[in-house]
């Protein structure tokens, strides 16, 4: 068995020392609690009054500086990192993540917890500063109507009756700002439309009545939001 020389274990125990230095310590959850409550405040302008997500920024301050003292913990010891880390592996979410922003931003939170524990400071600021640069980015392109949709809309129709399905894709144009048919189908006696749409530009229950007042052989309508509570 090899043995520590008086030395390597003063070194060991400076090194240790120098990680888990007091000030330096505040300092670092310092700068990943305000990492976090930064990336609650994106989260919260961005994408929370779109959907009914479970509002997982309100864990993001805790999450943070419980990262960051992990990753403090563990760096002075390879055989503790092991051990905390196989410990932790038998942590499983149970609630299901509802908006796939949320897997995101979770991983921003973790990335500046993981700077700010490793002291990299600058590395906080950069990553927040392309981050917030690819959210506005983002938001444009859904307002100039790319990389957006609102939810599909299904319309059945007599089959005797689909020639007038081209009168029907008119009026949705007062409707919807965008839309495009995506496939058709037929089955006894009933032709289905699916249709993607996005921007809405009057209320749903006008659009419901419109619809429906087209015309008597109309058999039924769906709308299917991608985002609940995201239509707009």
């Amino acid at each position: 068995m090899k043995r520590v020389s008086m030395l390597e274990a003063m070194g060991g125990l400076q090194q240790v020392s120098e990680h888990m230095n007091l000030s330096l310590f505040a300092t670092a959850l310092l700068a990943s609690l305000a990492a976090s409550y930064a990336a609650a405040l994106m989260y919260r302008f961005f994408y929370e009054s779109r959907g009914t997500g479970s509002q997982v920024s309100r864990a993001f301050p805790l999450l943070g500086i419980a990262i960051t003292t992990l990753f403090i913990c563990i760096q002075v010891s390879i055989p503790l990192s092991l051990g905390l880390m196989g410990s932790l592996s038998i942590i499983r979410f149970r609630t299901p993540i509802k908006e796939p922003e949320e897997v995101g931003f979770i991983m921003l939170v973790i990335a500046a917890s993981v700077s700010a524990a490793t002291y990299n400071f600058d590395f906080i600021i950069v990553l927040y500063t392309v981050a917030l640069l690819s959210l506005f980015i983002i938001r444009k392109a859904r307002r100039m109507g790319f990389l957006k949709r609102d939810g599909l809309l299904v319309i059945a129709m007599a089959d005797e009756n689909a020639g007038r399905f081209e009168g029907l894709l008119n009026l949705l144009k007062q409707h919807l700002r965008h839309s495009v048919v995506q496939s058709t189908s037929s089955r006894d006696g009933v032709t289905s439309m699916h249709i993607a749409f996005s921007g809405l530009l009057t209320d749903v229950a006008k659009l419901h009545a419109d619809v429906r007042g087209f015309s008597d052989s109309i058999k039924s309508m769906n709308v299917f939001l991608d985002r609940p509570g995201g239509m707009r």
